[in-house]
C-alpha cells in the first residue's frame, strides 16, 4: 500500500447522520488515513460516539475532530441528531438544518493554521460545495443511483408530475415509474424553504470537483464511464465494497441493540446446515412490517419448507398500536428446528458469509446489498423506498445476480405465492446463485491489490495531494 502521496495532505470529511450513510464514509476515511492523510471530521456531539472506532485506531496528530452544535430546526425534537430518531422521511429536516453550520465551517477554515485543500461530504450535504473548497461528493450508493438523482434534480419542475420517467440518456435507457423514484425526490414540495434547499443541494453535486461512489467497477461499468462522460473528468472514483475495508471490526458493524440469540449459537446453528440451504431475512436497521405483512412473510417462510434465519426488530408498544408487527404466536414453536428467530440485531456480514447461507431477503438498502454480494447469497428483493427500486433495477434487471421477491412498502404478499418463490429460488443452482458467486469473486478482486477499487482509491490520493501543491 503507498502510503507517502498523501502524507501530510490535510482534508475535511463531513459525513452525514444516518447509519447507511456514515458507515461507508467512515470505513473510506479510515482508508484515508492509512494512505497517509491529515484528516478532520465534522460531527455533532450525539454522532461524536460513531467515531470511537476511527479514533481508537489512529493516532490523534493525523486524525481530530470538528464538533459543531447541531442547529436549531422548528421541526426537529430537541436532541435529534441522526435520522435514525425520525425515519426516512426525516431527511429533509436533518439536511436543511445542517446547512445552518455553513458560516461556521468557513470561519473554522480560514482561522486555521494548516487549512483543508478540500472537503469530503455526503452527497446529501450538496451545499458544501459553496464553501470555497473543492469538494468531493460521497455517494454512498451505486453509480446509477447518483446518474439517476443528477439526471431527475435539475429537471424536477417537468418530471415531477410524471407517472413514469424514462431517463433516455442513461445506460439501459430506465423507465421508472412514479412508485418507484427515490423517495427523497417524491416528497419534493415546490416553493417550500426546507425542499428548495434540498433541490439546490442535489443539483450542486453534479458541479463537485470529483465523485465517489460505494460500488466497484466490475458491478456496474457503464454507469461509471457514462458519469465520467458526464462531468467531463475522470476523478470518479469506484471505491467499494468498503464494508470490506473497515476500520471497524466488520462483525459489530452497525450494532445498535442486543440480540435474543448470541452470535456463537447462530454459527453453530448454521454449521449444522447444508452448503446454501438457509436463507437470511432482515430489513435493515430502519424498515418496520405492517402485522399483515409480518403474517404474510411469516406463512410464506413456512409454506416454502426452506430453513431460515429471520431478524426481527422489535416493535414497541406505540409500534404495535400503530400497526406494526411482531412474529405471530406459535410461529417458532411450528418452524423449529427449521427456523431461527432472532429478536433485535445480529451481525449480518459474518452471517451472510456463512457457507450454509444462500439466500437473502432484503429490502435491498445499498449497503445491505453490498455485504449480500460479498456474501455471495442470491438476493431476494422486496424493495420499498427511498433508493431501493433503482437498486433492485440494477442487481435483477441489468446484473441477474437476484430477483425480486416482491415489492411496495405497503404490499401484503400471498403467503402461498410467496412461499413457492422462496422454495423455488433456494432450490438448485440457478443463474441468479452462480452469477452471485461470480459476482463475490470481482467483489473481492476489486479491493485486493491492484484492483479496481484499490487503484481508485491510490488515484483519489494522487489528486488530492496535487491539490496540496497548487
Amino acid at each position: 500500500m503507498t502510503t507517502i502521496p498523501g502524507k501530510g495532505v490535510h482534508i475535511l470529511v463531513f459525513p452525514y447522520p444516518a447509519q447507511g450513510h456514515m458507515l461507508p464514509l467512515l470505513d473510506l476515511t479510515h482508508q484515508l488515513l492509512l494512505r497517509g492523510l491529515t484528516i478532520t471530521i465534522l460531527v455533532t456531539p450525539k454522532n461524536l460516539r460513531i467515531l470511537d472506532p476511527l479514533l481508537s485506531n489512529h493516532p490523534s496528530s493525523s486524525f481530530q475532530t470538528l464538533v459543531l452544535p447541531f442547529p436549531h430546526h422548528a421541526l426537529i425534537p430537541s436532541g435529534v441528531e441522526n435520522v435514525k430518531d425520525l425515519g426516512n422521511s426525516g431527511n429533509v429536516l436533518i439536511i436543511s438544518a445542517l446547512a445552518k453550520l455553513s458560516e461556521q465551517v468557513i470561519q473554522w477554515i480560514k482561522s486555521h493554521p494548516s487549512p483543508p485543500v478540500a472537503i469530503l461530504s455526503d452527497s446529501f450535504l450538496g451545499w458544501t460545495h459553496h464553501l470555497g473548497l473543492p469538494r468531493i461528493c460521497f455517494h454512498c450508493t451505486a453509480s446509477f443511483m447518483s446518474s439517476v438523482f443528477d439526471a431527475l434534480w435539475p429537471n424536477v419542475d417537468a418530471l415531477f408530475s410524471l407517472d413514469a420517467v424514462d431517463l433516455v440518456d442513461l445506460p439501459n435507457s430506465p423507465s421508472l415509474v412514479r412508485e418507484h423514484l427515490p423517495s427523497l425526490f417524491r416528497r419534493y414540495i415546490k416553493s417550500d424553504p426546507d425542499w428548495e434547499l434540498v433541490k439546490d443541494s442535489m443539483i450542486a453535486n453534479s458541479s463537485s470537483w470529483g465523485y465517489i461512489n460505494n460500488t466497484f467497477d466490475a458491478l456496474e461499468p457503464e454507469f461509471l464511464e457514462f458519469s465520467r462522460n458526464k462531468m467531463g473528468h475522470n476523478r470518479i472514483f469506484a471505491v467499494g465494497p468498503l464494508s470490506l475495508l473497515g476500520g471497524s471490526d466488520p462483525t459489530s458493524r452497525g450494532s445498535t441493540s442486543s440480540s435474543s440469540i448470541s452470535h456463537d449459537s447462530i454459527l453453530g446453528w448454521l454449521d449444522g446446515c447444508a452448503d446454501g440451504s438457509v436463507l437470511y431475512v432482515c430489513f435493515g436497521s430502519q424498515v418496520l412490517l405492517k402485522s399483515a405483512q409480518v403474517e404474510a412473510l411469516a406463512n410464506g417462510l413456512e409454506l416454502s419448507g426452506v430453513k431460515f434465519i429471520w431478524v426481527m426488530k422489535p416493535v414497541t408498544t406505540q409500534q404495535v398500536a400503530d400497526g406494526y408487527g411482531s412474529i405471530p404466536d406459535g410461529f417458532e414453536e411450528r418452524v423449529t428446528g427449521r427456523g431461527l428467530i432472532i429478536q433485535g440485531w445480529a451481525r449480518q456480514v459474518p452471517i451472510l458469509s456463512h457457507r450454509a447461507v444462500g439466500g437473502f431477503v432484503s429490502h435491498c438498502g445499498w449497503n445491505s446489498l453490498l455485504e449480500g454480494i460479498v456474501g455471495g447469497v442470491m438476493i431476494l428483493g422486496w424493495p420499498m423506498e427511498a433508493d431501493q427500486f433503482v437498486n433492485a433495477k440494477l442487481l435483477v434487471d441489468y446484473m441477474g445476480v437476484a430477483t425480486r421477491l416482491c415489492e411496495g412498502k405497503d404490499t401484503v404478499p400471498d403467503p402461498i405465492e410467496l412461499g413457492q418463490k422462496i422454495a423455488e429460488s433456494m432450490s438448485g443452482e440457478k443463474t441468479e446463485k452462480i452469477r452471485a458467486k461470480e459476482l463475490r469473486s470481482k467483489a473481492m478482486e476489486a479491493v485486493g491489490s491492484g484492483g479496481s477499487s484499490a487503484r481508485d482509491l491510490d488515484g483519489l490520493v494522487r489528486e488530492l495531494a496535487q491539490l496540496q501543491t497548487v
